[in-house]
């Protein structure tokens, strides 16, 4: 992170609502405030319904998402081995052509011009050793990267990273609090206007998705993290650059939470995992994790989950070139 960055991120701690109970934690983590607000939207799309209010408790979050930098520490300390470097086990995917079980991860390719936006293939696709230390492919490295986010981290490798850094994973209800940097019912972490003044504020697509990256925020791809200004409480790339994994499992729609007139639930945990399979799935069914934030591939011709009440299912065994994670710790060191 750059000074100019770390300047930025401690302006806007110190303006943050709320005091922190104690020094941090960690370096580089913020303190999040605990408090009641308004989850989810009725503006968007329909998995993000209904406005509900909930109840968060106070809690240390990193202040930008995991980089290559802390990953890699992470990997030579423990040895860990990541899902995208592993061959899968023929036995969870009965049916499967033996010979396209091998390690790999899926990666971001442009397509050449306009395409089916309704079949994804068109731009993703499962690449023989992509994995986080290879971002693009086999042929590709962290060079000049150390600062970006890591990517390429299944749900099970951003769990391990979290135990070994004595923290743990957001759920969906406090990561969006912290999103919203104490901002009650914005579209945006940083008002309701996408680019106010015509500045850019996160690192989403620019052009027509997925052929025409404008890149008019300078970042064709990742982005390093401070690039983009803080939120109200001096977070990073809370919107854009990679979604992040949340630890509930997805439902198709905030079912089950109290509507906004009633009771405020306190520290919500979202869904079940019998709950959260690919109704489409039926022999090989895989539970999913709520990831939030967007990345630089969201774009309004596709996918405007730009915004702290955006949410998408993501299978526990995927890993991809835009979706990484940060971590927090609870106040009261409780799950």
């Amino acid at each position: 992170m750059t000074e100019q960055a770390i300047q930025h991120a401690e302006t806007a701690e110190r303006s943050a609502p709320g005091q922190a109970p104690a020094k941090a934690p960690y370096p580089g983590m913020v303190w999040i405030p605990g408090g009641s607000f308004c989850m989810g939207s009725d503006r968007h799309y329909p998995e993000e319904r209904p406005v509900h209010r909930v109840t968060v408790s106070g809690f240390w979050m990193d202040r930008s998402p995991v980089t290559n930098a802390q990953f890699r520490r992470f990997i030579e300390a423990t040895g860990h081995v990541t899902f995208a470097e592993q061959p899968p086990d023929p036995a969870r995917y009965p049916g499967a052509l033996p010979e396209m079980l091998y390690a790999g991860s899926l990666v971001f390719v442009p397509a050449s011009g306009l395409v089916d936006l309704r079949d994804f293939s068109n731009w993703w696709m499962f690449m023989r050793g992509a994995d986080w230390c290879h971002p693009q492919g086999p042929e590709s490295s962290l060079k000049r990267r150390a600062n970006h986010p890591v990517v390429h981290v299944a749900y099970s490798d951003a769990e391990a990273y979290a135990t070994w850094a004595g923290k743990e994973l957001p759920t969906e209800a406090e990561w969006e609090l912290a999103a919203r940097g104490g901002l009650e019912g914005a579209d945006y972490a940083w008002g309701d206007e996408f680019t106010p003044g015509g500045k850019m504020m996160a690192n989403t697509w620019q052009g027509e998705f997925p052929w025409q990256n404008l890149a008019t925020d300078g970042y064709p791809g990742t982005s390093p993290v401070g690039a983009f200004p803080a939120n109200g409480y001096g977070l990073y790339d809370m919107i854009g650059n990679v979604w992040e994994w949340t630890t509930d499992w997805y439902g198709a729609g905030h079912a089950g939470d109290e509507p906004i007139a009633c009771c405020t639930p306190a520290n919500p945990r979202g869904g079940h995992e019998e709950d959260s399979y690919d109704p489409r799935q039926s022999a090989i069914r895989i539970p999913r994790k709520v990831i939030k934030g967007g990345s630089h591939l969201c774009a309004p011709n596709y996918c405007r989950r730009y915004r702290p009440a955006a949410r998408f299912p993501e299978p526990i065994d995927t890993s991809t070139s835009h979706l990484g994670f940060r971590c927090i710790v609870r106040a009261n060191g409780g799950s």
